[in-house]
Order: structure tokens, then C-alpha cells, then sequence
């Protein structure tokens, strides 16, 4: 099936299964390998890409419903050679530790933060709550998206 698209602002056009997984196409089709598979069942976040402006978990998302579709990864974020704010905001907040689960968190919080620039502490939570971290805790995590939102005085 011939699939066009939108990735990280390139269309795209690319020859695949219908019933691929967007992750798979990804990683195998793009060599894109930011994105993570934890699960491979949509309960850890590790595959999260923003789609049509949407958080989805890349590894339930069949290619055959991307046709047409903008899709942002974790490689998408960066311009230029320079880093995104959201991703330097985690550095800077200490909220990447083992690593593995951070671009998930990233796109969780970077679709988060288009819908509403300025969430509160529990927005920030129930924005990543699909996502699983097992080494921080979350609370460096947290301050990293509440930092960039102007909500620091809030924790």
C-alpha cells in the first residue's frame, strides 16, 4: 500500500503494509528510533508521536490510517540543530535518567502544552499519565513541563 504523509514536516510517501504499525514504520521504514516500544500494547507511553496534532500510541496506529496525516516525533522537535524548549526544559529539571522512556514524555507533554500553553500540576499529570517512567518518579518530570509553562510556583 502506498501511504503518503506528513513527517516532522517532510511529506512522505512510502510503500507499506496496511497493516504495519506506525511505530514499525518508523523505526524500520524512516530509521527514526526515537520512538520506543515498551509494551507493544498502548499502556507505557515509550511509542507516544503526536498525530494530526493528537498524542496516539504509535504501536496501536495501523499505517493504512495515516494516510494524509501529520505525524511529529520525538525528531521533530528539534530545529535547526538546536534542541526544543521542552527537551532542554527536561535536561535542565535532571528529568532524564535511564532515557528510555523520555521521548514518549516528551511528546506526551509537548501535546500537552498545544492544547493548553499553561496547565496546572494535575493537568500536567493526567497529560502524562499514559506514560510510565520507572527510574524518576515523575516529580523531575513534572517541574520540567510546569517550568516551561510558567507553573513552577505551583509545586
Amino acid at each position: 500500500m502506498k501511504i503518503e504523509f506528513t513527517l516532522n514536516h517532510q511529506k512522505m510517501s512510502i510503500e507499506a503494509p496496511p497493516e504495519l504499525r506506525l511505530l514499525d514504520l518508523l523505526r524500520d521504514y524512516c530509521g527514526l528510533t526515537g520512538t520506543k516500544e515498551g509494551c507493544g500494547k498502548g499502556e507505557c507511553g515509550a511509542c507516544s508521536v503526536i498525530m494530526n496534532g493528537k498524542l496516539v500510541n504509535s504501536c496501536l496506529v495501523p499505517v493504512c490510517q495515516i494516510d494524509d496525516s501529520e505525524i511529529i516525533t520525538i525528531e521533530g522537535l528539534e530545529k535547526d540543530g538546536e534542541l526544543d524548549k521542552l527537551q532542554q526544559a527536561f535536561i535542565d529539571a535532571g528529568a532524564v535518567q535511564c532515557g528510555f522512556c523520555t521521548p514518549g514524555m516528551i511528546m506526551a507533554a509537548k501535546a500537552l502544552l498545544m492544547q493548553n500553553p499553561h496547565p496546572s500540576e494535575e493537568e500536567i499529570k493526567k497529560g502524562l499519565s499514559g506514560n510510565l517512567c520507572r527510574c524518576t518518579g515523575y516529580a523531575k518530570i513534572i517541574e520540567a513541563v510546569a517550568g516551561l509553562a510558567g507553573n513552577n510556583n505551583r509545586l
